[in-house]
């Protein structure tokens, strides 16, 4: 079946990029709605964005989305893994700016939330993309891969020269709640030089210690230190799972990422899509529906609070 929120929940918070404050408030949907993003600061164009990946736009370090109307959401990417990783398919997301509030730079306070307001089953039957064909995209040394599996998978590697970070992999499955576990308080990354640098072009100005983990060579300033060994590669399959959650339906396959990052995840949706060869959509029967990420979650699966 399908899923959405018990009721209202009201998030308030500063985007990473543009250090603006933003009020989310996340609201119940019917079935078959989906995910969209309702701008309740714009007038006399279209408010409604669809969260899709061929509404996607070229950005920096985060996922942007944007309507024929040129209204935008952007950094939606933790939000979308929360929505996702907790099972809820139906939802209005109203936000009152551009950007997504960062929080603490993970998706589990979005994944807390949901679940303490409460999740409602549909009774609607769940869709979903099952992968044929390995269908790949690569830029340079990173590609990221859609390849047939049994079940929801990810496998990710990345290599940094910061030895804070050095080279790290992960792979896991994704069904019932291992996000939430595995994945969903790992928090965004990035080094000490690029934070500067990027700040110094107006990006990052909502950027403190205290939503991303900076580092500097093998040193973590972020106060705490790292919540895993391997937060960072953990955090770039959270980014994944977010912007995959774009494809509008669950994904029944093993996604591949090497060095990838948003725009090449969603490269890898539109070459699929562009593929009919690559996949169908099946109706997930109760087993199928069971091992779909979010079946079945509750708070305990959340990981402990840091």
């Amino acid at each position: 079946m399908q899923a959405t929120l018990r009721g209202d929940i009201t998030i308030e918070g500063r985007g990473l990029h543009s250090g603006a404050l933003a009020t989310l408030r996340l609201r119940p949907a019917p079935a078959d709605h989906g995910i969209w993003f309702r701008r309740t600061d714009v007038s006399g164009r279209d408010p409604m964005v669809p969260a899709l990946w061929d509404v996607v736009t070229p950005t920096e370090l985060c996922t942007r989305l944007e309507n024929e109307d040129g209204v935008a959401v952007r950094t939606t990417e933790h939000l979308m893994a929360a929505l996702w990783g907790c099972g809820v398919r139906n939802a209005l997301v109203e936000i009152d700016a551009e950007e997504v509030p960062i929080l603490d730079g993970s998706s589990r306070p979005f994944a807390e939330a949901i679940l303490a307001r409460g999740i409602v089953p549909q009774a609607a039957p769940v869709v979903a993309i099952e992968i044929l064909a390995p269908v790949e995209v690569r830029r340079g040394e990173a590609f990221a891969r859609l390849e047939p599996a049994t079940a929801p998978e990810m496998r990710f590697e990345i290599d940094f020269a910061d030895a804070a970070i050095g080279r790290q992999e992960y792979a896991m499955a994704t069904a019932n709640g291992s996000f939430l576990r595995e994945l969903s308080d790992s928090r965004t990354f990035c080094r000490k030089s690029d934070v500067d640098a990027m700040q110094a072009r107006g990006l990052a100005l909502g950027g403190t210690l205290e939503n991303a983990v900076v580092v500097d060579g093998a040193n973590v300033l972020s106060p705490g230190g790292l919540r895993r060994r391997d937060e960072a590669v953990r955090h770039k399959m959270l980014d994944a799972f977010g912007d995959l959650a774009l494809a509008g339906m669950p994904i029944l396959g093993r996604y591949v990422g090497h060095r990838a990052g948003h725009a090449l995840t969603n490269q890898l949706l539109r070459a699929l899509f562009a593929d009919p060869s690559a996949y169908h959509v099946v109706a997930c029967d109760e087993a199928c529906a069971q091992a779909l990420p979010g079946a079945h979650v509750v708070p305990a699966d959340l990981p402990r609070a840091i």
